[in-house]
């Protein structure tokens, strides 16, 4: 069994390996491999002048957005497979915390009062309401945490329905034409803006709690036959479950900081994830960061060159590839 997860974690590595390699060739000015090879192997150029063009645009554009994609798509793969064992629930993902339409109402509020004035402005704000909507979430379901878990998934949605028509309405109500299509352009998920200290942080973020998480990975495969079982079998249920939807907050409010609110991410790839290696956590938790980092690379892929030189939001990608991938699993589980 052990032998047989670590092969198969094996495959998903030059997987992940030849997506970066596709990534970064692609795109309105199309790279080959040996270009690429000696882009990277020349070094890192910061600058606007030096270097040659394809060491500028592999080292300043595409590397960064590149590695973001990868990073955040496993970022919200762990977020949604760890939310899905703690809630026992199959539709759970990272949003149904609140956290996206949070994020979203936070930049929101930064563009419409005209506080976007540096750079950190957007992502500052966006991660401050993603905090604010959990924090509510978790004061309004808090007793929900040790006992069943329906109560804190309705929670979130109702959490999730009122900062999204608060978002709507101030968009609606403070913004101009221009500045709504890039408010909406921004709240589908993008990867243009990425810069190296944005990939930076989230590799900060994402590799503790990445450990964390699969140190605790007995305890989540304990989760998943109930609360009651896992009590009896001497697990704090609430201490843990406190724990992980606090870190898994802190994950995603990140993530959405910087790249804005893809979706369906953390639904979809932990499937997949399952349906590849198995239910245990030891082994599915790896598995489900590197398919989502494939995932979500691919996707943005894809979002810049099918009708390039126009780019489309991320999410809307990842919802089309993802929505006919997610009813194939249920037809296939019913089945």
């Amino acid at each position: 069994m052990l032998r047989s997860a670590v092969f198969r974690l094996s495959m998903l590595l030059p997987a992940l390996m030849l997506a970066l390699c596709v990534a970064i060739m692609y795109g309105p000015v199309t790279f080959s491999i040996r270009e690429v090879t000696n882009a990277v192997l020349a070094g890192y150029w910061h600058s606007d002048t030096e270097g040659t063009l394809h060491q500028r645009i592999v080292w300043s554009l595409r590397m960064p957005r590149t590695l973001l994609a990868a990073l955040a798509g496993a970022a919200l793969a762990l977020a949604g497979t760890v939310l899905q064992s703690l809630t026992r629930n199959p539709l759970a993902d990272p949003w149904v915390l609140g956290i996206s339409s949070g994020a979203g109402l936070g930049a929101v509020l930064v563009i419409a009062l005209g506080l976007s004035a540096g750079w950190a402005a957007v992502p500052v704000g966006a991660f401050c309401g993603a905090m604010l909507a959990f924090t509510l979430v978790l004061f309004m379901a808090r007793q929900s945490l040790s006992g069943q878990s329906s109560r804190f998934i309705l929670t979130g949605v109702a959490v999730t329905q009122l900062f999204s028509a608060a978002t709507s309405l101030t968009t609606l109500w403070k913004t101009d034409a221009d500045t709504t299509r890039g408010v909406m352009f921004w709240l589908l998920g993008s990867f243009a803006q990425a810069s190296w200290l944005q990939v930076l942080l989230c590799a900060l973020v994402l590799l503790p709690i990445f450990l964390l998480c699969w140190w605790r990975a007995v305890e989540l495969d304990v989760l998943m036959f109930g609360n009651v079982t896992a009590a009896s079998l001497g697990v704090e249920v609430g201490t843990i479950k406190l724990a992980m939807y606090c870190l898994l907050t802190l994950l995603t409010a990140v993530v959405v900081a910087c790249c804005g609110a893809v979706g369906f991410i953390g639904l979809t790839v932990p499937h997949i994830a399952r349906l590849f290696i198995g239910h245990r956590h030891r082994s599915l938790l790896p598995a489900s960061i590197l398919c989502g980092a494939i995932f979500t690379v691919l996707a943005d892929t894809l979002a810049r060159t099918l009708f390039a030189p126009r780019e489309l939001p991320v999410g809307i990608l990842t919802a089309m590839l993802g929505v006919p991938v997610f009813l194939f699993l249920i037809s296939r589980s019913s089945r």
